[in-house]
């Protein structure tokens, strides 16, 4: 169990922040160790036969299956909201020798050997490092980036409203199953981590969603390192989903087949260009009908640079399901 206890300053700036380098190390364990992921089997499969010929030895040794522990100098906390995979790789290259080595000497196995050599030569290995990085994200993680960021950009949507209905509270409590949050603290259910911090100082916690941490979560609290909490998004199970209409048909005589099925693929954060292409509606069909449903409250639009993305709200969301309101 980590026990993590907030002050009024640490919950004001507790923000969010999505990490390139984090989805890769999770992945990793994802292609290890498929069964214990098995929402990525797919991926999984398509990743091995798309792999290069590449050297990934350090990469893939310093995730050890079961993972347990990564090295922190390996998962930091996003310094921003959405950084760039290039400027995280900046940053891990530029590790201090003695961080690198202290990381090390927590890891639980003995070290395999890309390992030791990285520990005899930190400023060597991290360069290599950051090579056989950039040339796994480029075969497993880059083709479907886009997709992961609209899953990610729709749970800050959610978790956003979350703190406007109910605070920090309603943030944390509905965060994921072995988290939980009572007298300004947070509780994060590890099997094999105990630790009690106060967050000194107020820098806050950032919260990391990431869709290949699913089913767990991992935490980075170790001083003086920026708190983090890496947590899956909601709507996880429809990253990877794709096939024909599933608009219920009760819906569909409700709302119509074109609303209902809109409403329907708003699980996740679109624009109308893709609703367009996704439904084979004109877009100028697709633009007046989401106009609609957010009139009646059942999605809503959130620009994001050049975008407008829509989503499903709560009430959409019941809709959708049968359930209540």
């Amino acid at each position: 169990m980590l026990t993590l206890r907030f002050s009024a300053q640490d919950l004001a700036r507790t923000r969010f922040g999505h990490s390139p380098l984090w989805e890769v190390v999770t992945s990793v364990e994802a292609l290890k160790d498929p069964g214990g992921k098995p929402l990525h089997l797919g991926w999984a499969r398509e990743t091995r036969a798309a792999l290069p010929a590449a050297d990934l030895s350090l990469l893939f040794a310093l995730v050890p299956i079961p993972t347990t522990y990564v090295p922190s100098f390996l998962t930091p906390v996003p310094r921003t909201g959405s950084p760039a995979l290039e400027d995280e790789l900046a940053a891990l290259a530029a590790t201090p020798a003695e961080t690198v080595r202290a990381d090390l000497d927590r890891f639980p196995v003995a070290l395999p050997a890309p390992v030791a050599a990285l520990y005899r030569d930190p400023g060597d290995g991290l360069a290599r490092l950051a090579d056989q990085i950039r040339a796994y994200w480029e075969a497993a993680i880059e083709p479907h980036w886009s997709r992961i960021q609209r899953l990610v950009e729709g749970e800050v949507m959610y978790r956003a409203r979350s703190i406007a209905r109910g605070g920090a509270a309603e943030l944390f409590e509905a965060l994921h199953p072995q988290v939980g949050w009572s007298d300004d603290t947070l509780r994060v259910r590890h099997r094999s981590y105990r630790a009690t911090r106060t967050l000194d100082g107020g820098r806050g916690l950032v919260l990391v969603p990431t869709v290949f941490v699913w089913p767990g979560v991992f935490s980075q609290s170790t001083p003086p390192r920026q708190p983090g909490l890496v947590y899956p998004p909601r709507g996880i199970a429809t990253l990877w989903e794709s096939g024909p209409d599933r608009t219920p048909d009760a819906l569909a005589a409700v709302l119509g087949r074109s609303r209902a099925r809109l409403l329907a693929e708003l699980g996740s954060p679109a624009s109308t260009t893709e609703l367009a292409a996704r439904t084979a509606m004109p877009a100028p069909t697709v633009s007046h009908h989401l106009t609609t449903l957010r009139a009646a409250g059942l999605a809503v639009s959130h620009r994001t640079g050049r975008s407008v993305l829509y989503l499903r709200t709560p009430l959409g969301e019941a809709l959708l399901s049968g359930g209540p309101t």
